[in-house]
């Protein structure tokens, strides 16, 4: 199948399917004209890296997962080793994010919101620049 086939059939727009063949994710064949013909297996590969990169999984452990998924003698511990790592990172992002709402939510709330020139938020701004 051409390449705008298996961007309908994968859900991945044409010009990510490219650069995932760029990288080498995949390696569809080329026919005799020199066009990319798209097998099954890449349809599904492609579909595996977009549920992969929703899950926030970088282009280098998508590298990582789909070796595993490829290798039938893989160990299940090396696949849960890397999720359990983007676990712990989803974790900290979240623990960070909760910091900044927390501060920022305290600035708005100090913020008076009205005609006059103060604010504690451009305050705030200005005294963790210096």
């Amino acid at each position: 199948m051409n390449i705008g086939e298996a961007s309908e059939r994968s859900g991945l727009p044409s010009k990510t399917i490219r650069y995932y063949e760029d990288i080498g994710l995949i390696r569809p064949d080329r026919g005799g004209n020199g066009y990319r013909d798209y097998a099954a297996s890449d349809v599904h590969k492609l579909r595996f890296l977009q549920r992969s990169r929703g899950l926030g999984f970088s282009v280098e452990e998508c590298r990582q997962l789909l070796a595993l998924y490829e290798d039938k003698n893989r160990e299940s511990a090396d696949v849960k080793g890397i999720a359990e790592a983007k676990l712990s990172e989803i974790d900290r992002k979240i623990r960070e994010l909760t910091e900044l709402r927390r501060t920022l939510e305290h600035l708005v709330h100090a913020c008076h919101g009205n005609d006059r020139p103060d604010c504690p938020i451009l305050e705030e701004l200005s005294d963790s620049a210096t």
